[in-house]
């Protein structure tokens, strides 16, 4: 029953992940504001997994190197890193060493 829970959760926040991209990529900059912000405030709950999707499907969109203050997707982009940064040092941490090793 928490599994079943979990994974409508999570294919829920998916949805309103890929409406907020859509709207957002055809200018309806108030719809997808409303998204934007309710994502927003499940960053902090979801599972590190539903972040690090989240992280990979906005990397596609924006450069993540070019700051873009008006972009929404952009914004998204860099807190969800910034979240897994924050939550996961570990895995940073081993990335970072797996990037040194020489093989």
């Amino acid at each position: 029953m928490v599994l079943r829970q979990f994974k409508i959760n999570q294919q829920r926040h998916n949805e309103v992940r890929e409406a907020f991209i859509l709207l957002q990529s055809k200018g309806y900059t108030n719809q997808a504001d409303r998204l934007y912000y309710r994502l927003l405030v499940e960053v902090g709950r979801v599972p590190n997994r539903v972040l690090f999707d989240d992280f990979q499907r906005t990397m596609m969109l924006v450069d993540p190197d070019l700051p873009q203050p008006k972009n929404l997707i952009w914004k998204y982009h860099r807190t969800v890193g910034d979240e897994l940064e924050t939550r996961s040092p570990k895995i940073f941490a081993r990335a970072l060493k797996l990037a040194e090793e020489t093989k």
